[in-house]
């Protein structure tokens, strides 16, 4: 759910929505956000196929990033990779937001798409949206060189990471003033496929001064 802070100003406002394949009581769509001193963590990894071994691929690589969110991207990947030996493998792709240089360093291996949206007040003429370009590859068997990417982000900036049980298009007239939990609830209600299970995270950009996790 979402989450957000009354005293103190986030440097992200997050939510998710999922949903497990119909008759399967294990989802290997997993997300974790996890905040240290140098800024936040967002990941989004899928087990390859689904049910429980899906699940179990998904929770080991979520298990091997937990702790570790001040490490670089590609180091997180090399991680997961060598924790992963023997599972099915996972697809994923993390972000991490830079507290001090208000920046987002991302990388993806398979097909968790992420979308950077440039915040309300942008305007015409203004940033156009980031497509996170992932490389194929399975983390845990095939891990491809890894090229992460850094982006300078602004206040009000979006994030969406989206599984493959989510079609193509899925960020297509969202409205820009919903909160996250709206966003990630409408996308995965019109653009759920229903034959995979599901993921969608959405992250709003504050620039805060949150430190805690």
């Amino acid at each position: 759910m979402s989450r957000t802070a009354a005293d103190a100003r986030p440097l992200l406002d997050w939510a998710i929505a999922a949903r497990i394949l119909p008759g399967e009581r294990q989802s290997g769509d997993l997300s974790l956000v996890t905040s240290v001193p140098s800024g936040v963590l967002v990941a989004v990894v899928d087990g390859l196929g689904h049910g429980e071994e899906a699940a179990a691929a998904a929770r080991a690589a979520v298990h091997a990033l937990e702790g570790h969110a001040q490490e670089s991207a590609s180091a997180l990947f090399q991680r997961c990779h060598r924790a992963l030996h023997g599972t099915r493998g996972v697809v994923m792709s993390v972000a991490f937001f830079g507290r001090a240089d208000r920046s987002m360093t991302w990388l993806g291996v398979g097909n968790v798409e992420g979308l950077l949206l440039p915040g309300e007040g942008a305007g015409r003429g203004g940033r156009a949206r980031g497509s996170l370009v992932t490389r194929g590859g399975i983390v845990g068997s095939e891990l491809p060189r890894l090229q992460p990417h850094t982006l300078p982000v602004k206040e009000g900036d979006l994030l969406i990471f989206a599984t493959d049980g989510i079609r193509d298009g899925f960020a297509d007239g969202s409205p820009s003033d919903a909160t996250p939990q709206q966003l990630a609830d409408q996308i995965l209600a019109r653009y759920g496929k229903g034959t995979d299970d599901a993921l969608v995270l959405v992250a709003r950009y504050h620039g805060g001064s949150e430190t805690g996790g």
